[in-house]
């Protein structure tokens, strides 16, 4: 891009090789983020609600009142941990690194892992799917190979909704994680281009629900305000969500189908608990009680569905800890440890890397197990707690499995939870 284009910020961002695109207000040059690039502009600052922008330090006190990241007041939808799952009792979870285990200890939980995998299926189906709606937006040449793959990995979520009999009308759509908000987006041009409308009573059979935390920018679910077909955010973290009390919901009671494509391990436990294992209606005895600090693998802990399942193996949450560890061994596992590694800049690192084990653990078992071994017990510790899963919905009354929707060119990530109730009564699930 030679020069940026018209009404847009004129500063060139490295990174992505090509100039911002914010809108610039009349007259101006940069965007608000980028204008300190102006002779005589206002020391910018990080915005204390929020690191991820700035704001001029001029008008601070009145963007504080207008941040999109302030307290805002609470919905009715929003209660307290409801999908938290049962508060762990008894002493608090012992935290140790992988890299402080000694060959023994690592052993030992090698041999836990092979001992509770007995019996499962461990051969992943592949079911690369497609859905002709994407396919024109696929044969844009003017899409990256990013979009390309977010794009296959849409369209083999629809294809595989498709095959379930999941996408259809008389339905409402619940997107958990939904960001911008386009699998919901893909969803709607399926049914549209299928089941072209035809009278005000068929605007009526449809609705989205896009569940995202955070304040998400360029979302795509405003191109879709057709009278009637309600496309409507909670913006609420899932944990807090009681879809009971979402009035759009209750209003039409449509059957139910659930999506997510972003949802990671512990939201994804959240969302099945919100889905399938809230609690029903309780006093308001006044506010909730405060919530003691607990760590990152106490709150997967409590959150995991499939508690009842590794229990009964004779795993708790100390092995469920390291098992989730050790599950980034199938992404990572093939990575180059912390000492073959090239130099990186931390702030261009992927999220995906972030995400991840440290590198000292890679390292710290580098010597104990080859890569190819690493990503074997990998995909073994991420099936054991899939399974899990699956015990959860089966109990539950659904039919649920696990496929590899896209291949692992287009992203490691790449195994559908999907359940479908056996009988029409249940909320169908696909996540």
């Amino acid at each position: 891009m030679a020069a940026p284009l018209p009404g847009r910020c004129g500063f060139f961002v490295e990174k992505k090789k090509r100039f911002c695109k914010m809108i610039v207000a009349r007259g101006n040059v940069f965007c608000g983020e980028h204008a300190t690039q102006e002779e005589g502009s206002c020391r910018r600052i990080v915005c204390p609600l929020d690191p991820k922008h700035t704001v001029s330090e001029d008008k601070l006190e009145k963007h504080l009142k207008k941040c999109n990241s302030r307290e805002k007041p609470k919905p009715g939808y929003y209660v307290e941990n409801i999908n938290a799952g049962p508060a762990a009792g008894g002493e608090a979870l012992q935290q140790v690194s992988l890299c402080d285990l000694s060959r023994t200890q690592l052993q030992s939980l090698l041999d836990k892992l092979k001992t509770a995998a007995t019996g499962l299926q461990c051969d992943i189906e592949d079911g690369f799917l497609s859905h002709p709606v994407v396919q024109e937006e696929l044969d844009d040449p003017k899409n990256g190979d990013s979009a390309n793959k977010h794009l296959k990995q849409q369209s083999s979520l629809l294809g595989h909704m498709e095959a379930l009999g999941l996408l259809g009308r008389g339905r409402s759509f619940v997107e958990f994680g939904a960001g911008r908000g386009k699998l919901s987006h893909w969803i709607h041009e399926a049914l549209r281009r299928r089941d072209p409308l035809k009278t005000s009573e068929d605007l009526k059979d449809l609705q989205f629900l896009l569940v995202e935390r955070s304040s998400t920018r360029f979302k795509v679910d405003g191109k879709h305000q057709e009278a009637g077909v309600q496309f409507e955010r909670l913006q609420v973290d899932i944990q807090h969500l009681d879809l009971s009390k979402v009035a759009p919901l209750t209003d039409r009671k449509l059957p139910l189908v659930a999506v997510g494509k972003h949802l990671c391990g512990a939201a994804t436990d959240l969302a099945l608990r919100c889905l399938l294992d809230t609690p029903g209606p309780r006093e308001e005895s006044g506010p909730p009680p405060k919530r003691l600090k607990t760590s990152e693998e106490e709150d997967s802990w409590r959150h995991y569905v499939g508690k009842e399942f590794f229990l009964q193996r004779g795993i708790g949450a100390e092995e469920f800890s390291a098992f989730c560890r050790m599950s980034s061994w199938a992404t990572c596992g093939m990575r180059p440890t912390n000492q073959d590694a090239p130099s990186q800049d931390p702030a261009n690192q992927s999220r995906e890397e972030e995400e991840h084990e440290p590198a000292e653990e890679r390292d710290a078992v580098s010597g104990f197990l080859s890569v190819k071994e690493r990503e074997q017990v990998g995909r073994l510790c991420k099936q054991l707690i899939d399974a899990g899963r699956i015990h959860f919905l089966q109990e539950r009354g659904f039919n649920s499995k696990l496929t590899r929707y896209v291949s692992s060119q287009v992203t490691l990530e790449n195994v559908l939870l999907t359940a479908v109730p056996r009988t029409p009564h249940c909320r169908e699930t696909s996540c």
